[in-house]
């Protein structure tokens, strides 16, 4: 499986102890086409809470008495890939297009189509040199941190505030920010006896900065926001890169670094800034134990989504961290994968601003059973709590309380 979902989709199985298969297989003349995907779906109940009316204050409904139930996709999307390759005049050329439902639904009488397209790309290159990437795909900066995340078979947070949506937001928000999908020029290398890297240029954002006078900033299990990123045209490209060296073994791993810088123009006191990111990461397998590490920093480039809240009302970049830890344990003989996570993402607040900081947190404990080796059974439960500390009134504390039951296909 070439594209990056299909990567994801290894990574998932993989983790769970399942063997990733290829997809439908099609020979056409110079062409093998292969097609694959993913179908998933969880029955999902939230409850919220919030000392001193948190929830209220928060835009999250009237404390104690918020909860929602939901019948919604995960992490990862409902997919369907076409991906065709072949060689001609000593290069290999390929292609991926993908679709992406979802499976909820938000109001009575309303189907309006809850449609993605997150790929379209084309590739070309040799082994001897590596391959170009020309279209749009999964983000190059904090793309091993999702792709290591194991609610990546599973929902994580978001679940009760984003019904009808395609996916929810698994750890995204809050221990990583979301790589995102990006229209991009790439050049990634061979594998050097476990190194590779990979460069690119990506679409660039501008940002909206927010209002300072608010409460509300962008956080992941509750999704009030605020300041907002947009797709103008004339923003400068994103430069992003990632460099990894992976091994195998009895002890087997993979450690990663990568990078972000854009110059960011359309802030509401005019000028231009810049946004910065790097991060770190590491995972190590062992006996069926696995254990992941990650951290990463930012300046101007938010919390959640990439250029939302980065700034504020008058220009400022605004700093974050975010951090996760994970270990998993697969019960030999049975392929089950138990793990539990923890991970935070800090956004601080500069002076003049009414919050010093927003901190998002969430535990998750889960289990991911293959019954099948293409299909998983997926039990969860995840608290994620968000802590604002103001500067001239009281500190505010909401928490979401999730649990999911559901499966997840793969093809």
């Amino acid at each position: 499986m070439k594209t990056t979902i299909k990567l994801a989709v290894a990574s998932a199985l993989v983790a769970a102890a399942s063997s990733a298969q290829a997809g439908i297989t099609i020979p056409a003349g110079d062409w093998t086409l292969d097609i694959g995907g993913v179908v998933n779906a969880y029955y999902t109940t939230t409850k919220y809470s919030g000392d001193n009316g948190g929830t209220a204050a928060l835009g999250l409904g009237n404390g104690d008495a918020a909860s929602s139930n939901n019948i919604t996709t995960g992490l990862l999307p409902n997919y369907l890939s076409v991906s065709g390759k072949t060689r001609q005049n000593d290069l290999d050329v390929g292609f991926t297009i993908s679709l992406n439902p979802g499976a909820s639904t938000a109001a009575a009488g309303n189907q309006a189509a809850q449609q993605e397209n997150r790929q379209a790309f084309l590739t070309f290159g040799d082994k001897s040199w590596g391959s170009i990437k020309l279209g749009k795909d999964l983000g190059i900066y904090a793309s091993d941190a999702i792709l290591n995340d194991m609610t990546l078979l599973g929902v994580g947070g978001g679940a009760g505030s984003l019904a009808g949506n395609t996916t929810t937001l698994g750890r995204i928000g809050s221990g990583f920010m979301y790589a995102d999908w990006k229209s991009q020029v790439a050049y990634s290398s061979p594998n050097w006896n476990g190194f590779s890297f990979t460069v690119g240029l990506t679409q660039g954002w501008n940002a909206t900065s927010s209002n300072s006078t608010t409460n509300n900033v962008t956080t992941s299990p509750f999704v009030s926001l605020s300041g907002t990123s947009d797709g103008r045209s004339g923003a400068s490209s994103a430069y992003e890169g990632k460099a990894s060296y992976e091994w195998a073994g009895d002890v087997a791993g993979k450690v990663w670094a990568s990078g972000i810088y854009q110059k960011v123009s359309g802030l509401s006191a005019g000028g231009a800034d810049r946004a910065q990111a790097f991060d770190i990461g590491t995972t190590v397998n062992v006996a069926g134990f696995g254990l992941t590490g990650y951290y990463g920093k930012g300046d101007g480039i938010g919390q959640t989504f990439q250029l939302r809240d980065g700034f504020d009302a008058q220009g400022r970049s605004r700093d974050s961290d975010q951090w996760y830890v994970q270990g998993t344990y697969t019960l030999p003989g049975v392929g089950t994968k138990l793990g539990v996570s923890y991970g935070e993402s800090t956004l601080d607040g500069n002076s003049g601003e009414q919050f010093k900081e927003v901190q998002d947190s969430m535990w998750t404990v889960g289990a991911y059973h293959p019954i099948t080796k293409h299909l998983n059974l997926v039990a969860e439960y995840s608290e994620s709590e968000r802590d604002l500390d103001k500067r001239a009134a009281a500190d505010v504390t909401a928490k979401a309380k999730t649990v999911s039951l559901g499966a997840i296909l793969f093809f």
